[in-house]
């Protein structure tokens, strides 16, 4: 199994993403959750162009990603998995956990710590959370989340294989609990005890700062209930919530320049844009 996945892993990869990128966006189109603040044509251009840039980038900085550094990790038995004498199942379970929780944990770093703050505001200040926002990452923020899972792997010692599978879960979840989907209440209530769901994930995204420090996870809910930063709905609902910051309400975020300027704004540029702000009005069906 292991050696398939290692032989094959660029196009499971982009496989499974090409599939699950046109299921949601084909969702999103026949049964949205939300109107859209925006219209699709500026947001997508730019939302996907910074994928396709963060590719390039870690192609560029990084020779060795992820799973290269677990196959690395192995043959030198470096890590805690690779010490001990478990079946390979448990291994690959633990790894699958500790590694969504890294993803959590970074997650809530990103929120609290400023200088990361300011490169992960580009993925908030999106003013609509569709498929593409699972793909609005800052370059700079991008190559930091590598170094990190490098540095896990290293330490944890995961099978490859794990690190594969992680990597296409954490992108499929991703793109569904950001997708502009709607699902049964009962379903939705059901699927958010183990997994994060489009309508739970999206009040991370709230303008409402205590709603946005709540609900980090992008796989499993687990962590935010145990860590106290869930939070089951947005006091305004669904339909009423403002989506994105309060400090950027206009066009601007659909501009592919802008947002990869966003993170080295001066406080001036912000108030220039608050100011601004006050004249946008309306949404877009």
């Amino acid at each position: 199994m292991q050696e398939g996945l290692l032989q094959d892993e660029a196009a499971w990869r982009f496989g499974t993403f090409a599939v699950l990128f046109a299921l949601f966006a084909a969702w999103e189109a026949l049964n949205p959750r939300r109107v859209r603040a925006l219209t699709r044509q500026g947001r997508w251009f730019t939302n996907l162009s910074i994928s396709i840039l963060n590719s390039a980038v870690l192609r560029f900085l990084f020779p060795l990603l992820a799973v290269e550094t677990a196959v690395i990790a192995s043959a030198n038995g470096w890590g805690i998995l690779n010490a001990v004498d478990v079946p390979f199942a448990i291994k690959f379970l633990l790894a699958l956990l500790v590694l969504d929780f890294a993803i959590y944990a970074q997650h809530v770093l990103t929120h609290y710590w400023t200088p990361l703050w300011r490169l992960h505001r580009v993925h908030h200040a999106d003013r609509d959370v569709d498929v593409t926002t699972a793909l609005r990452f800052h370059p700079i923020e991008i190559a930091f989340s590598m170094l990190l899972k490098m540095a896990v792997v290293i330490v944890l010692g995961p099978p490859a294989a794990a690190v594969i599978v992680f990597e296409i879960l954490l992108n499929g979840t991703a793109m569904f609990n950001h997708a502009n989907i709607r699902l049964p209440t009962k379903l939705d209530r059901l699927l958010r005890l183990v997994l994060v769901t489009p309508d739970m994930h999206r009040v991370h995204h709230s303008v409402i700062e205590r709603e946005t420090n709540s609900n980090f996870g992008f796989n499993l809910s687990v962590w935010d209930r145990l860590c106290g930063t869930y939070r089951a709905q947005p006091e305004a609902g669904h339909d009423g919530m403002t989506i994105g910051l309060p400090e950027y309400r206009t066009n601007r975020p659909a501009e592919l320049i802008w947002s990869l300027a966003l993170p080295f704004q001066s406080a001036k540029l912000i108030e220039k844009e608050q100011s601004s702000a006050s004249g946008d009005t309306g949404k877009t069906p």
